[in-house]
């Protein structure tokens, strides 16, 4: 049975990847983000794939704008089934080189409108006990690194913002689920648009994934949400098992590697747009896609996403194997 999913920042990246995942399922899609020609885009996939989009401009830092983009969503689609916050903006730059309103701005986007979106939807999703959020969030929810200060202080922000919601709606025995999903490095157009003061064009530090790995975790999650959380790529849980047990050691290594390993070798493009205040697919734009400039380095499958989906069923097999080998050895004595 088809769905009304909601889904912010769909005009890029990760939410335009998750966009085309539920409509290939033939779901009502609600877009939401600032830039309309990336929304244009976005609906025509959703369309092409089987879906019914529904284009809805909204700057997420705008809490009265986002009640009223909700609103819209539930009168023209219905009530929404599956709210995903994926929503951002950001600033590559040592902290020292951010402005104080720049800094509000990335807290505004990246922390506030998760924040937003999630108290007007579990509202309404509370009222008819059922439905569910999922947060896009990321390693950097647990592991800070240098040059994204900014970023990282909003995903923590989500991180802390998840648990507390989630404990209480365990405490009401609410059947309305949210669940976060941390990603990986990600080749999306973010590192083309982000505002960087970097003197060298900014990249995901490798292993690099396709966001359509990040959109299968979306979709798998919002399916089965009772998990609090879910991580996506085998540097995530490395960099989060790691950071849990040597959080020191990991600040010493990423103050010697992180400044080169998030940067080309290239200088950065002189008219290189930024996404900060306006979005970079603005009518003067152009639309970036899903996917960034990365593609040939990027992976498109993930082995440890696929165990992580698939583990009640490789538990069984381990406990039939175990069980069988037993068997084995007990008839050879």
């Amino acid at each position: 049975m088809s769905r009304v999913v909601a889904i912010t920042g769909a005009s890029g990246g990760i939410g335009r990847a998750t966009a085309r995942e539920f409509a290939r399922r033939g779901d009502s899609v609600a877009l939401l983000a600032r830039g309309e020609r990336g929304l244009e885009a976005a609906a025509e996939e959703v369309r092409g794939m089987g879906g019914r989009p529904l284009v809805v401009p909204v700057d997420v830092a705008d809490a009265d704008a986002v009640e009223s983009a909700v609103e819209r969503v539930e009168s023209e689609l219905g009530p929404v089934d599956v709210w995903v916050n994926v929503a951002f903006t950001s600033v590559f730059a040592r902290f020292d080189h951010i402005r104080p309103e720049e800094y509000r701005r990335v807290t505004e986007v990246s922390y506030l409108g998760y924040v937003y979106a999630t108290m007007s939807i579990l509202r309404r999703m509370k009222e008819r006990d059922r439905g569910t959020i999922v947060h896009v969030g990321s390693t950097l929810a647990y592991r800070g690194i240098p040059l994204q200060s900014a970023y990282c202080g909003a995903k923590h922000a989500i991180q802390g913002f998840h648990e507390s919601v989630r404990a209480e709606l365990l405490h009401e025995k609410s059947r309305v689920r949210v669940t976060m999903v941390q990603m990986p490095a990600v080749n999306t157009p973010q590192f083309s648009w982000v505002l960087s003061r970097l003197p060298e064009q900014a990249q995901p530090v490798p292993p690099i994934y396709q966001p359509e790995v990040a959109a299968r975790a979306v979709v798998f999650a919002a399916d089965h949400p009772r998990r609090r959380e879910y991580w996506v790529g085998a540097s995530t849980v490395g960099t989060l098992l790691a950071n849990a047990v040597v959080p020191g050691l990991l600040d010493r290594y990423l103050g010697r590697t992180g400044f080169a390993s998030q940067q080309t070798g290239e200088a950065k493009p002189e008219d290189q747009p930024a996404n900060l205040w306006e979005p970079a697919d603005g009518p003067d734009g152009r639309d970036f896609g899903a996917h960034g400039a990365f593609d040939g380095r990027a992976h498109g499958r993930s082995p440890q996403q696929w165990a992580a989906h698939h583990y009640p069923v490789l538990a069984g097999a381990g406990v039939a194997l175990l069980a069988g080998g037993a068997a084995l050895a007990s008839r050879r004595r």
